[in-house]
């Protein structure tokens, strides 16, 4: 009870001084650390393999004694009042020798006791160390052991340091196996490990992270307005290909009506036109349209029988060209072969005797 009120008072007192910066707080559980640690789990295993053996002598012994009081029970009557006080002492002192056995492994400053603080000091002493550095360099107030008698009613996970110091144990069993390129790139990363830590840089990065989902945000914005654009482009580029092909179709129907109104006008009786009606006449949109339509139409065609016409020139100077490669150089095949003939003469000889 003092102590734990010794505690609460120191905490009182801190918690007052730094009032205006703020109290922080941090917890380790250190059986999680020692189960943690890999020598320190083995020599465990090892003195409870020891313990189980201490268990097994006292067993041992506890049974001898209950064969005397059974022993003993039976035979009472029959044994005279020396050898029932002789056997009652010897009863007495193998069972003062059995609790006296029980205190030296079990008790309270027994082999059990002493072994395993020799076990687990090294390994304290190592988080203690680790603790003051941590504390240090992350300005820590109070760092409390959750598996000490101190009663932790809430923990919040963010305040445990536990696996930190797991860690830093980890790394100082290896120094000896590092190289020095090795043990900079480890303290680096125990720099960056306190770094992450401070409050200040954990407020910088939560903004940077947040400027960067804001300037994902209007990529993504802007993005789908592109995209929905093109697609209202795309409707509207489909629409007027629609609207085209069916005034085309509309314009293919109006002048087969006209060729056919065209052959009966000299068999039908209206009269004749007047100087009033060779003027000119407002055109409907649609006429006009059509007219458009089908001088594009006019000049497209007369472009690609342009195109047309020098494709065809071009090819028959190409054959042109390649007739004429093909006859001088036949014709100088001709020559080399004439130059190349030997010149016979023929000779009669005569022999004469």
């Amino acid at each position: 009870m003092k102590k734990i009120f010794l505690v609460l008072f120191t905490i009182f007192a801190t918690a007052t001084a730094t009032a205006q910066r703020g109290v922080k707080i941090a917890y380790i559980d250190m059986e999680y650390i020692l189960d943690k640690v890999s020598d320190y789990a083995e020599a465990k295993n090892q003195l409870e393999q020891k313990a189980q053996k201490w268990k097994q002598e006292i067993e041992v012994k506890r049974n001898d004694i209950n064969k005397l009081k059974e022993g003993l029970k039976t035979e009472r009557a029959l044994l005279t009042k020396e050898l029932i006080e002789e056997r009652e002492e010897e009863i007495a002192f193998q069972e003062k020798e059995l609790l006296d056995y029980q205190l030296k492994r079990f008790g309270p400053t027994g082999d059990l006791i002493s072994q395993k603080s020799v076990l687990v000091k090294p390994i304290q002493d190592q988080v203690f160390t680790i603790i003051q550095d941590l504390a240090e360099a992350r300005n820590y107030d109070f760092v409390f052991d959750k598996s000490s008698d101190l009663t932790m009613l809430f923990a919040a996970n963010r305040h445990d340091i536990s696996d930190l110091i797991v860690r830093r144990l980890t790394r100082a069993a290896k120094q000896s196996q590092l190289t020095s390129k090795e043990l900079k790139k480890l303290e680096s990363e125990e720099a960056q490990e306190d770094l992450e830590a401070d409050p200040e840089y954990q407020a910088r990065q939560k903004k940077l992270e947040d400027r960067k989902a804001e300037r994902q945000r209007i990529i993504d914005e802007r993005k789908a307005a592109q995209e929905a654009k093109r697609k209202e482009y795309q409707e509207r580029r489909e629409k007027l290909l629609q609207e085209r092909e069916a005034k085309k179709n509309e314009r293919n129907g109006v002048k087969t009506t006209d060729t056919e109104d065209k052959g009966d006008v000299n068999s039908t009786d209206d009269p004749a036109p007047t100087e009033g009606d060779d003027a000119p006449q407002p055109k409907s949109n649609t006429t006009e349209n059509n007219d458009k339509q089908t001088a594009a139409e006019a000049a497209r065609e007369a472009r690609e029988k342009k195109l047309e016409d020098r494709r065809k020139a071009a090819e028959e100077r190409r054959a042109k060209i390649l007739a004429d490669r093909e006859a001088a150089k036949k014709a100088r095949d001709e020559e080399r072969n004439k130059n190349n003939t030997p010149e016979t003469t023929d000779t009669e000889t005569t022999d004469e005797e």
